[in-house]
């Protein structure tokens, strides 16, 4: 790792922490010929995994376009530099724990949908209507009708708790 100030490639290593959601480590580093202290982050790396389109070409997977997807549809909205990579990192996760060389798009899709919906629902629903394609006003009020039942379900509270 080289120094952000003075470019040397000798740094160590002063702490290490892991992220509360376990996809990532960021490192506490120390230049040692300026003293220059910085942080990294480090995370999984995808790799030889294959997305499978719509149209049945094959391309490999590119990091890029699922965080552009992602600013795209977070575009405006409150989400620190943290929660964006931590929401990254859960969404690959889970592309891994698929367990295959190759995947298709509409799941990588189904997978994005599922974190964002958590995430922010306002970029799940920016998202969801370019995903799903939604043809009309109707077809974006039935998924925001679902998605204010299913928040609605999460903030009542149990008549089986006291």
């Amino acid at each position: 790792m080289k120094c952000p100030v003075c470019s040397n490639e000798e740094t160590k290593v002063i702490d290490s922490r892991v992220s509360s959601d376990g996809v990532s480590v960021r490192r506490r580093r120390e230049c040692v010929r300026c003293d220059f202290r910085f942080s990294t982050v480090e995370g999984v790396e995808l790799l030889e995994l294959s997305v499978v389109k719509g149209d049945g070409r094959r391309e490999p997977y590119m990091r890029g376009k699922l965080e552009s997807g992602l600013r795209r549809a977070l575009e405006k909205r409150a989400c620190e530099a943290d929660g964006f990579r931590s929401l990254l990192g859960l969404i690959e996760r889970d592309i891994q724990r698929l367990r295959r060389s190759e995947v298709t798009s509409s799941e990588i899709g189904e997978i994005v949908m599922q974190h964002l919906r958590q995430f922010d629902s306002v970029a799940y629903i920016r998202f969801a209507s370019v995903y799903r394609s939604f043809e009309d006003v109707e077809n974006f009020r039935e998924e925001l009708d679902r998605l204010v039942r299913r928040s609605s379900l999460k903030e009542k509270p149990s008549k089986f708790r006291k």
